[in-house]
């Protein structure tokens, strides 16, 4: 078998991360009032937060913003978008938040199938995630995928991020693999298939949204069940 170890990325590619998110600031909406508050329209509030969050995300993979300023300021600015200037309520939507997503359990059609397929077939899989060291293990607890995953390998254990070479090479000394017999799966072209690029792997874009892109990875699939041509 040519490849060994297989690097799996978490959030958008095998855990639901929008679906997760959507029902967990649904639930926080209904719970602190947020419609009282001013936040009358929850799907304009919702599309904000993702695009807040993935803005800031990119600050902070660019080492331009911490962690903990990260986890409140998608809050304050998707409160801001409704002219919400409260940081206390901010500050709690952020804890409360963080102790919520963790336990949704949505993930993609096939995840758990195919990780059956490729435990069976003796690949060693690994998880890569620019996630938090807690919240991406109990994402995993609750999501049942916990025994799937031989390393865990995240931005805060290892003091790196994808998709710098960093992060892959902890990854490589924590688990014994080598970059010619292994390969990186994730949907982001920025951050898995360019990272896995610079480590010098080959790669697997799980492109569930149909995007274009003139980056070429090894491979690209629509649906995780398209693994098991490759594998």
């Amino acid at each position: 078998m040519k490849y060994r170890h297989l690097f799996f990325d978490l959030d958008h590619t095998l855990w639901d991360f929008e679906a997760n998110s959507r029902h967990t600031l649904l639930d926080l909406h209904e719970n602190l009032g947020l419609a009282a508050k001013g936040v009358n329209d929850f799907e304009l509030f919702y599309r904000n937060y993702l695009d807040h969050n993935e803005k800031l995300w990119e600050r902070y993979r660019n080492g331009f913003i911490k962690q903990s300023e990260l986890r409140v300021k998608r809050m304050r600015l998707a409160l801001l978008d409704f002219k919400i200037a409260d940081e206390a309520l901010a500050q709690s939507m952020s804890e409360r938040f963080l102790e919520l997503l963790p336990t949704r359990t949505i993930l993609f059609p096939y995840t758990k199938e195919i990780l059956d397929y490729l435990t069976k077939k003796q690949y060693r899989l690994h998880l890569i995630t620019n996630g938090f060291e807690n919240i991406q293990h109990s994402k995993l607890k609750y999501s049942g995928l916990t025994n799937y995953f031989d390393a865990v390998i995240t931005s805060e254990g290892s003091n790196s991020l994808k998709p710098n070479k960093e992060i892959f090479e902890y990854a490589f000394v924590k688990t014994g693999a080598e970059p010619g017999n292994s390969i990186m799966l994730g949907d982001s072209i920025e951050v898995d298939i360019q990272g896995g690029m610079n480590a010098g792997m080959d790669t697997v874009f799980v492109n569930h949204l149909g995007i274009s892109t003139d980056v070429k990875p090894t491979y690209t699939i629509r649906h995780l069940r398209e693994l098991e041509q490759i594998f």
